[in-house]
């Protein structure tokens, strides 16, 4: 998976946006003006940061060698996922829309509703 295959990824969730709030050095994905996955430009290797369970993001760190907690956000909530290196494109995916999922479970019951409904 390359850069604009993910980028595409993510914008074709349901209401992705885009933002580059850092001077072209982070690529920033939201949904409903909340951050769901950061793609920081500037590494030398792809890696997309996504939220996650604390649990699960526990689990993916010891599951997967490519996956560090991400040293720009709480460790507890967000992981670091080095793309090309042991995981594949499906698995990826899951994890992006698992931490859309996060960021959805955190916003007032009427947001959820209407984000869930027709999805």
């Amino acid at each position: 998976m390359n850069i604009e295959e993910l980028r595409e990824y993510c914008l074709s969730q349901k209401n992705a946006t885009e933002d580059m709030p850092f001077e072209d050095e982070i690529l920033v994905f939201k949904v409903l003006g909340k951050w769901f996955a950061v793609i920081d430009l500037n590494d030398s290797e792809l890696t997309i940061s996504v939220k996650c369970d604390p649990d699960k993001a526990i689990e993916l760190r010891e599951q997967y060698h490519c996956v560090k907690a991400a040293w720009h956000f709480n460790k507890k909530y967000w992981n670091s996922i080095t793309l090309n290196h042991g995981m594949n494109d499906e698995t990826v995916k899951y994890w992006i829309k698992h931490s859309i999922t996060e960021v959805v479970k955190k916003l007032p019951r009427k947001t959820q509703s209407e984000f869930w409904k027709n999805t």
